[in-house]
C-alpha cells in the first residue's frame, strides 16, 4: 500500500498545481471527473483486488498525461513550444502537421499504458484460458475507449459551443472519435506484444 500512496501523493501534487489556473475551469471539471473516479477506484480496490506495482505506475503515468490535457484543454497543450525550447525544433513543423495532436498521443498512450493493467487484472482475477488475456486486454481498451467517446459526446452536448470544441478536441475532424479509438487499439497491441516478449 505504501507504494500506491507515494505514487498517488506525487500525482496529487501535480494535480493540485495544474488545478490552480486551468485554461477553462468547466472543461477542466469535465476532464477531471474520470481522473477523480480512477483514483478513487484504485484506492477502494487495493485491499481486496491489488495489482502489480507496474500496473499502478502505468496508470498514474496515463493520468499525468490526461491531467496536462485537462489543464490546457487538449487542443492547446503547448507541445510545439516545449519541443522548440528543449530541442530547437517544432514537432508539427517537422512532421507537416496542422492540428494539435496531443489528444491522439493520449489516446495512443491509453492503449499503451492501460493494456497491461487490464492484462494484470485478467490474469489475477479472471484467469482466462492460456493466452486469452493478450486478446481480451486490447478488447477492453477498445470497449472502454468507445464508452469514453460516448460520454465525451454527452458531456460536450451540455457545454457551450466554445467549450464543447475545447473538450472534444476534434478540431474539425469528422472521424476524430474513430481515429482516437484506433490509436488506443494500436497502443494496446504494442503493449501486449511487449508483454508477450517479456513473459
Amino acid at each position: 500500500m505504501a507504494y500506491l500512496y507515494v505514487l498517488l501523493s506525487l500525482f496529487g501534487v501535480l494535480w493540485i498545481a495544474l488545478a490552480l489556473r486551468p485554461h477553462d475551469r468547466t472543461v477542466w471539471l469535465a476532464e477531471n471527473s474520470l481522473t477523480v473516479l480512477t483514483v478513487a477506484t484504485l484506492l477502494a480496490t487495493y485491499q481486496r483486488w491489488p495489482l502489480e506495482s507496474l500496473s499502478y505506475s502505468l496508470t498514474v503515468v496515463f493520468l499525468v498525461l490526461h491531467t496536462i490535457g485537462g489543464h490546457f484543454t487538449y487542443v492547446r497543450v503547448p507541445y510545439d513550444r516545449t519541443a522548440f525550447q528543449l530541442f530547437g525544433r517544432e514537432i508539427n513543423k517537422t512532421f507537416g502537421w496542422v492540428r494539435n495532436h496531443y489528444d491522439r498521443l493520449v489516446h495512443f498512450c491509453y492503449g499503451l499504458l492501460m493494456a497491461y493493467p487490464f492484462f494484470d487484472m485478467l490474469q489475477r482475477y479472471a484467469t482466462p484460458a492460456e493466452g486469452w488475456s493478450y486478446f481480451l486486454s486490447p478488447a477492453l481498451i477498445v470497449a472502454t475507449s468507445m464508452i469514453f467517446e460516448v460520454l465525451e459526446w454527452w458531456a460536450a452536448a451540455l457545454l457551450s459551443k466554445d467549450q464543447d470544441a475545447a473538450y472534444l478536441a476534434a478540431q474539425g475532424d469528422d472521424w476524430d472519435a474513430q481515429k482516437d479509438m484506433g490509436m488506443a487499439a494500436l497502443g494496446s497491441i504494442f503493449a501486449m506484444f511487449a508483454t508477450w516478449l517479456m513473459f
